[in-house]
């Protein structure tokens, strides 16, 4: 009976299978060309022979390695917590806020905060009347709590705060952490401006962003553009900020289109490209008082 009913179903049967087959093509071959094929392990070895290279791609179907730790931890190897702060301005106020900002910082230092600006600027490409400023908190979370009490408390504060927020049209905050492979941010010589690179990532990708850049980064030191690469910690997550200085815009041309010239840039971004979610990118101006000029 068995026998008779392959007989009988088979012919008929197949041509179904064939079709089911058929409609799965595009769908496997969709994932075959999945960007995962190239997996950043492979991307980030030095080198290989030809035994240790993957013998096809599916031995290549596989991710980064995860830390089995925070983000925090495996990324950053500092204590110090940073804030950046955004502030948009009313255009007929921008000179009168600088002013004020002024005295805030000089308020910081002599109230005790322990906080230490780090970096102040307007915006002179991208949100136009925008203010930008980067406090660092020397020993981390204790440090920020105790500088945010004095802030939210003392009657000096209250009275300055008070005349800023008439001063903008809105304003906000993130808390970061830098990455352990860029360098420290510091005061430089001259004058020059600065690129702030704001990057929102898809959730889960900020270990191979890292792992990307950490061997990227090599390939744009030769100016010693790199100023500070920071991952946020509270306030829009799985955000990265790349600070890069020039002295001027043609140099920040030149300087950008010869690092495609060394082997590696171009893999750096074509892996890193396809994790961003979106992207924008603000030239920046120290103001007066600003310790990174």
């Amino acid at each position: 009976m068995a026998a008779v009913c392959r007989m009988v179903l088979g012919p008929a049967a197949r041509p179904a299978a064939s079709g089911a087959t058929r409609s799965l093509q595009p769908i496997i071959s969709s994932r075959i060309g999945f960007r995962n094929v190239h997996s950043t392990p492979a991307l980030l070895r030095e080198s290989h022979s030809d035994d240790e290279a993957p013998k096809g791609w599916f031995s290549r179907l596989r991710k980064a390695a995860q830390p089995e730790q925070s983000h925090s931890m495996a990324l950053s190897t500092k204590e110090t917590v940073f804030e950046i702060q955004f502030h948009s301005v009313k255009p007929e106020c921008m000179e009168q806020y600088l002013g004020l900002y002024s005295k805030i910082q000089d308020a910081m230092q002599q109230k005790g905060t322990e906080a230490v600006l780090a970096a102040s600027f307007t915006v002179e490409i991208g949100e136009q009347d925008e203010a930008i400023h980067i406090w660092e908190y020397p020993g981390g979370y204790p440090t920020l709590n105790h500088a945010n009490t004095i802030y939210r408390t003392d009657q000096d504060f209250l009275d300055l705060r008070k005349h800023r927020n008439t001063l903008l049209r809105s304003r906000r905050n993130q808390i970061l952490l830098a990455f352990s492979f860029w360098p420290h941010i510091a005061p430089r010589d001259g004058s020059n401006i600065y690129e702030l690179r704001s990057y929102t990532l898809k959730p889960g990708t900020m270990y191979e962003w890292a792992n990307c850049w950490a061997k990227g980064i090599k390939h744009r030191q030769t100016n010693n553009e790199p100023v500070a690469g920071f991952f946020t910690q509270i306030g829009n997550v799985y955000m990265v900020e790349h600070m890069w200085a020039y002295k001027d815009l043609q140099t920040r041309k030149e300087t950008r289109e010869a690092a495609w010239h060394r082997p590696g840039w171009d893999e750096c971004v074509s892996y890193t490209v396809p994790l961003i979610r979106y992207m924008q990118s603000r030239i920046l101006i120290p103001t007066p008082f600003s310790p990174l000029q």
